[in-house]
């Protein structure tokens, strides 16, 4: 028998209600929607039938381990379509879906009201409603109340306006049995911490925050450093792997194959004698330094992000205990990890296609429930798009339910639609191609997509302006306007950015060629100057307190470009969610003086709940306020002395 013939039976009790176009809803609810914990989550539907009933609906929701449901009435608007809201009360997974049905009640009401006012006979039909109270059940008292109050009030007067008073109306809606009732599927939701969504990132290098040239820096060497991150407004302090380095194949200096005596090594060629994923270096300190370091970190309002890279040295102690974990070449050596052209000889990739992939898959949960035991809460992933997406899927869950204020950057340059998926898989935030978007156009495109429908529901960018492994050409030549520029531009895109350290340094030595750093750290010890002059600490400074005081540049997705006639200017509104902060901001792309008409548009603020027009501009750097003229004002951008202009909107 053909299983999609739909017999005469099977039609007869199927659900009446067409439940369509669900928003938010990523892939027909295969994947998570994204949003924040305690803020107000909007569900919209088109729900619809046949004939003229009266319909009901209701969106239910609970955390994905609860077994009740909550519900609230949608309300209609127009043409079908349906919406009503909750709130997420904490970090977790949640699970939602619409209820529909025939409000029977209701459709009597409707018919008897339109009866009456046409001056019909309504004795019959008012009987009929009488009886629908006397069958009402499952009513909490007060609607109980109201319908035994209306029902005697209509049995002692016969008059038929206690069974058409609005209250008896809302208390039948709950008390009514619905046989033709019809559910949508479970869709899934996370709501996240709002560090989810709101984050600035100082990248750094542990073995290299000491002060004496050559020596290894410890982790107390990074706790003497927490008070100049703090001071530039960085909140996620995140760390290069911290682990043990192998020996055998160590690579050298620039990334030399054979390393020198006294070479460190690359922190991503993990584990050694002294340990796995689970250790430190040696060198850095002990286990109980690092809980002090995180500690430290939260007294100076810092979090800790932790890499996680998801391979070995040959050194790594997996190898010995887990051969089976690893892929062999025919002659039985060890396979290493390759990137065409590129081999790295240091790092080996475990076998997730292996027999005995159910205990590594566990082995590499327990690395992270162990971190998060250190007091670890945010880790960035390396190269999520070389393992298995499955893997990833799996692993999210399995720490988000134990520990749902877990926080997953993906690190992933790779396919547009792979990092998408990766997005969509639970990482909770992702890199992106801001590094090299430098064009007006390019930006302007790449942020349209990056704030359009689903895209915005599960995608959170993280604008990285470099990292240790990429210095953009744009950077090389060691401009400061251009050095500001860019980050200007990620701080004030992007609700979450990150910076490697260095770059407020102006660091920009390349190798030629190529957008990798000469004289990496990643396979050095380096000492700097931190206070070396010409430095744009404060710059940063300046912007991220400009951020910490504007929610509207505390989320990316409510952006809106303007369209300025300077083709190496960008100019863009950001709103806040409540809509009471609006930022507008003009940043130059060359280092050329502009002067151009900074047209804002239908600009509005919502002051005590009505919506106005901006009247004025307020400079949120030096607080001079100019008025709105003609709906703009006329600006000039010197950026050899600032590139961004960022003003708060007033009404």
């Amino acid at each position: 028998m053909n299983k999609t013939t739909q017999t005469v039976e099977s039609a007869a009790v199927g659900g009446a209600f067409h439940i369509e176009d669900v928003y938010p809803l990523i892939d027909g609810g295969r994947f998570l929607v994204k949003r924040i914990a305690g803020e107000r989550f909007e569900v919209w539907a088109d729900i619809y039938r046949d004939g003229h009933d009266t319909l009901g609906a209701a969106l239910l929701w609970r955390a994905e381990r609860e077994r009740e449901w909550h519900r609230k009435p949608m309300t209609h608007h127009s043409n079908d379509r349906w919406s009503a809201s909750f709130v997420p009360p904490e970090p977790g997974r949640y699970v939602y879906a619409i209820e529909a049905w025939t409000d029977e009640f209701a459709t009597w009401r409707r018919s008897l009201q339109l009866k009456h006012m046409a001056g019909a006979d309504v004795t019959l039909d008012a009987i009929e409603g009488a009886s629908m109270l006397t069958k009402a059940y499952g009513a909490r008292q007060e609607a109980a109340a109201i319908i035994l109050r209306q029902c005697e009030d209509y049995l002692q007067t016969g008059e038929v306006a206690p069974l058409l008073a609005p209250e008896l109306n809302e208390a039948m809606a709950e008390s009514q049995s619905h046989p033709d009732l019809t559910r949508s599927p479970l869709f899934p939701l996370v709501a996240d911490r709002a560090k989810a969504r709101y984050s600035t990132w100082y990248e750094m290098i542990p073995r290299s925050q000491g002060t004496i040239p050559g020596q290894h820096g410890t982790f107390k060497d990074c706790i003497a450093r927490l008070p100049d991150v703090a001071a530039m407004g960085f909140d996620v302090l995140y760390f290069t792997p911290i682990h043990p380095i192998g020996r055998t194949n160590r690579k050298g200096r620039n990334n030399a194959v054979t390393a020198a005596e006294g070479d460190p090594g690359s922190p991503y060629a993990i584990g050694a004698a002294e340990g796995g994923h689970d250790a430190v270096h040696p060198e850095l300190g002990t286990l109980e330094d690092f809980r002090e370091l995180v500690a430290a970190c939260n007294e100076h309002g810092l979090e800790v992000a932790l890499d996680f890279a998801v391979q070995c040295s040959p050194d790594h102690p997996w190898l010995k205990e887990h051969p089976q974990w690893f892929k062999r070449r025919p002659d039985g050596s060890i396979r290493y990890a390759e990137n065409p052209p590129k081999k790295y000889e240091d790092i080996v990739n475990p076998d997730f296609a292996c027999e005995d992939a159910g205990a590594l898959w566990k082995a590499l949960r327990d690395v992270v429930l162990f971190w998060i035991a250190q007091g670890v809460k945010i880790f960035r992933v390396d190269n999520p798009h070389t393992k298995p997406l499955r893997f990833w899927e799996w692993l999210i869950r399995e720490i988000q339910l134990r520990h749902p204020e877990v926080i997953f950057l993906s690190e992933a340059f790779t396919r547009p639609k792979l990092m998408k998926g990766l997005a969509k898989l639970g990482f909770t935030q992702s890199y992106t191609y801001f590094t090299w978007r430098t064009q007006k156009w390019e930006l302007e495109q790449y942020l349209s997509e990056l704030t359009r429908y689903p895209e915005r529901d599960f995608y959170r960018p993280n604008f990285f302006v470099n990292t240790p492994d990429i210095l953009p050409f744009h950077l090389q030549g060691g401009e400061r306007w251009m050095f500001k520029s860019r980050v200007a531009l990620a701080s004030t895109l992007s609700s979450s950015y990150g910076i490697y350290n260095g770059f407020e340094l102006l660091e920009h030595e390349p190798i030629p060629g190529r957008e990798e750093y000469l004289d990496s750290e990643k396979y050095e010890i380096k000492v700097r100057d931190w206070d070396k002059p010409g430095n744009i600490k404060a710059y940063i400074r300046e912007l991220n307190r400009a951020r910490r005081e504007n929610t509207a540049l505390q989320q990316t997705e409510r952006l809106r470009f303007l369209g300025i006639e300077d083709g190496n200017v960008i100019g863009f509104v950001k709103e806040s969610a409540d809509r009471t902060n609006t930022v507008a901001v003009a940043i130059a792309l060359s280092r050329d003086v502009h002067e151009f008409w900074f047209h804002l548009g239908d600009v509005q603020i919502l002051v005590d709940g009505q919506r106005r027009h901006a009247a004025a501009l307020e400079n949120i750097m030096t607080g001079e306020r100019s008025p709105i003229e003609w709906g703009g004002i006329r600006l000039r951008i010197d950026p050899s002395r600032d590139p961004a202009l960022l003003f708060r909107c007033l009404a």
